[in-house]
């Protein structure tokens, strides 16, 4: 019952990671059409920089937050303009510029992988952060784990607040629906699909510098937390907050229940598992519709 509790509590903590880590790359997709497969680079490059300014500088992620999230908005927003809007413009629409946008982020994580890896290699970043045992429903938890997962939760319902209660997430949700019909509503298309690409990214900083808090991790691994955001959007739906939430508790509660009770070298198949159960099954996510 204990070892129970405790692969619980674990995923649990996990599943708040996963619901951030897709939700930058769900708003991305589903607001600005670009399925971006170097979400996951995107994310070790801040987790390398957060490990970086510690190790080096005695700088707390907390206060690496500060730093690496308002960069993080501006690279995004400069890729976007830099790279998508010049396909989009090729292309002549939106819709006709979401196929080719796949390739052309596939080629990105190529170029941000491959500049880190010329820097960095193959070799492993960790850091001592908080490693305080806490109690929690009788089991133990780091707690720079329990942090990791209160920032995640507090990140996600900043957003989600934005998307339901401002104007801004009033047309932000408006081009998910509909990105023809926005312009009819006075709606600038571009300009808040660039600002919600760089939003996106900016939760795939935060996702990043929380992650490094805790888990050993190196270049190579952006594919896997590319794979993992993926299966969460997937699940949750594309574009929906509160689906997010429940799938990333799903993967992170099936993670941590293989790896506690099967074989911890298995969680990934467990990830690729629910990767093609999510794709055969799941067209619309868990709750069947998008964000409104």
């Amino acid at each position: 019952m204990a070892s129970l509790l405790d692969a619980l509590v674990t995923g649990i903590v996990y599943g708040g990671i996963y619901a951030l880590l897709a939700l930058g790359l769900t708003l991305q997709y589903g607001v600005a059409r670009i399925l971006n497969l170097a979400y996951g680079d995107f994310l070790i490059a801040a987790a390398v920089f957060a490990t970086l300014l510690y190790q080096r500088y005695q700088l707390s992620p907390l206060i690496s937050l500060v730093v690496l999230l308002p960069a993080s908005f501006v690279v995004h927003l400069l890729v976007y303009h830099l790279v998508f809007v010049q396909l989009e413009r090729r292309r002549g629409s939106w819709r006709a510029m979401e196929a080719s946008s796949i390739l052309l982020a596939f080629g990105l994580s190529f170029v941000v992988s491959g500049a880190m890896l010329a820097i960095f290699g193959g070799q492993l970043f960790s850091y001592s952060y908080l490693l305080v045992p806490i109690q929690l429903f009788g089991s133990v938890v780091p707690a720079n784990r329990l942090l990791a997962l209160i920032l995640a939760l507090a990140f996600g319902a900043f957003a989600y607040l934005l998307l339901v209660r401002t104007r801004i997430g009033t047309a932000i949700r408006a081009i998910a629906v509909d990105p023809d019909g926005a312009p009819l509503a006075g709606i600038d298309v571009r300009r808040w699909a660039g600002f919600t690409f760089a939003f996106g990214g900016l939760i795939c900083a935060a996702t990043g510098v929380l992650i490094s808090m805790f888990q050993t991790f190196n270049v190579p691994m952006g594919v896997t937390f590319t794979l993992k955001a993926l299966v969460v959007v997937i699940m949750g739906g594309v574009g929906n907050a509160v689906g997010a939430l429940f799938a990333g508790l799903i993967l992170g509660v099936t993670e941590s229940f293989v790896a506690r009770f099967i074989s911890p070298g298995l969680t990934l198949a467990a990830v690729y598992g629910l990767f093609v159960l999510a794709v055969l099954t799941m067209r619309t996510g868990i709750f069947g519709r998008a964000l409104r």
